[in-house]
């Protein structure tokens, strides 16, 4: 059993905090100036991005970023990604958990005090609560008083406005995945017959309303991983909000902490007003050290420079900082900052190389996929002349979004045929193979010698597919054997 359990018992004290509402006050100030903008340019992209533009061309979409499923492509502006390259998905995943490193790295928990989602929408929905039920005092008395019709006026029009965010919310992600401005004109005049957009318009706007209006920090709490692992991650010299003790202890009111300093007796600039309680969205005391439920927003930085600044004493008594700097201020030492030190520069090393990788292969990738398969059964075949036919199996993948034509040659095995199963020779006698725009295609290929004679066992052909047009061209080996 630990300290803490055994003193709970021994005080008679429950061992888990009782569950309650928290009822965050509004605070201004350069932290909360900083949430504003990072909310309104991550809202802004959430919802209206789908609504901007791309012109790829005759036959293709005009989103700038979608995710097409029934033509199983992702357009992102100019990059467009096929599913044989879910690689970069995968490239796109590792970016992020890196990013998300770096910044605990150098930060601390500013991720989710800053941009994740949970964070970012429950500010919303706390924008909109202060909007109609007033700051936290008003709204714990509005919540207290019994039920009137003003009562019943605010919180309705408060439910009604959370559902109208949760359910733009959800039709905004719909968006994404097919073309926005005409989903939105099907659901304007009711003509859209789809069951799944309106099953998961409805899912996402029931997961938002819950988690942002009333989950709310309780998520971050009980059911986000990301504390747990954070603390994996981190090292002294990360930065986090940090109550900087070696000046606010000891504690006291001001007029007694103003006594104490008329007497010369030791006193600390904190004057125990609680403010940055009273202004955090999980309801955390900076004061007792950190804490689970911290997200390092820095809304107790604001509230605490506020107070400082009305009794005249230096701003960022809470600031983000490290414990080792405070316990070196203690003992008359210097602060020591490090943000270049190894972990960041090598998470930073990372992200740079999987950036550059995935970007030039991007920018060296082909419009065309040449792949070839031989034949199992038979492996090869014996000609009544004497000669030998080995099968083939050609895919063609076109991922333009027009038709191209392409010519087929084969070099390796002296003197061999190619015929392209119904398929006639174009001019000059060549291969020519037709593929439709944003298509795949196969193609039955017969490689054949004639006469007796040639080589025995097996030996390596090329395949040189060149578009017609562009005279790009595609290499693909494989072997031709003789029986």
């Amino acid at each position: 059993m630990s300290s803490a359990e055994t003193r709970s018992i021994l005080l008679d004290e429950p061992i888990v905090e009782a569950p309650h509402k928290v009822y965050p006050k509004k605070v201004d100030g350069q932290f909360r100036r900083i949430k504003w903008g990072i909310q309104f340019a991550t809202l802004a992209i959430y919802y209206f991005l789908p609504f901007v533009r791309w012109d790829r061309g005759p036959g293709a979409p005009s989103q700038a970023v979608l995710v097409d499923f029934p033509h199983r492509r992702f357009y992102f502006f100019f990059i467009e990604i096929w599913p044989q390259e879910v690689y970069y998905v995968t490239g796109l995943l590792i970016l992020a958990a890196l990013a998300l490193f770096l910044m605990n790295a150098v930060a601390g928990r500013i991720w989710c005090g800053y941009m994740c989602p949970q964070t970012v929408w429950t500010d919303f929905y706390l924008t909109t609560e202060r909007w109609i039920e007033g700051d936290a005092r008003d709204r714990v008395k509005l919540d207290e008083s019994p039920w009137t019709r003003d009562k019943i006026r605010k919180k309705v029009s408060k439910h009604f406005l959370w559902l109208l965010i949760a359910w733009w919310t959800g039709g905004a992600w719909v968006l994404y995945f097919t073309d926005a401005p005409t989903v939105v004109w099907k659901l304007a005049t009711f003509r859209n017959g789809a069951f799944d957009t309106y099953l998961w318009i409805g899912i996402l706007t029931f997961t938002t309303y819950v988690f942002a209006g009333v989950m709310r920090e309780k998520l971050c709490l009980h059911a986000c991983p990301w504390p747990r692992i954070q603390a994996a991650l981190t090292d002294e010299y990360a930065l986090n909000v940090t109550y900087r003790y070696d000046r606010g202890e000891p504690r006291m009111s001001l007029k007694q902490a103003t006594a104490a300093r008329a007497a010369n007796l030791p006193s600390g600039d904190c004057v125990d007003c609680s403010q940055c309680v009273a202004v955090c969205p999980t309801g955390v005391d900076i004061r007792k050290g950190s804490q689970l439920g911290c997200i390092q927003c820095g809304l107790c930085i604001d509230a605490c420079d506020s107070i400082m600044e009305k009794i005249h004493r230096p701003a960022r008594l809470i600031g983000y900082d490290t414990e080792m700097n405070v316990k070196r201020r203690q003992c008359g030492e210097s602060a020591i900052y490090k943000p270049l030190r190894v972990r960041t520069v090598l998470y930073a090393v990372l992200i740079l190389g999987v950036v550059g990788f995935m970007s030039i292969t991007l920018a060296t990738r082909d419009d065309m996929h040449v792949s070839v398969l031989h034949d199992r059964n038979p492996l090869a075949v014996r000609l009544k002349d004497g000669g030998v036919r080995n099968g083939y199996t050609l895919r063609f993948a076109n991922k333009k979004a027009a038709a191209r034509s392409f010519t087929i040659a084969v070099s390796g095995v002296a003197g061999a045929q190619l015929e392209i199963v119904g398929v006639t020779p174009g001019d000059k006698g060549k291969a020519v193979i037709e593929v439709g725009p944003d298509q795949t295609r196969e193609a039955r290929v017969l490689l054949s010698t004639h006469g007796a004679g040639g080589s025995k066992g097996q030996a390596p052909v090329t395949f040189t597919t060149t578009d017609a047009v562009s005279g790009e061209a595609t290499q693909v080996t494989d072997v031709f054997i003789w029986p």
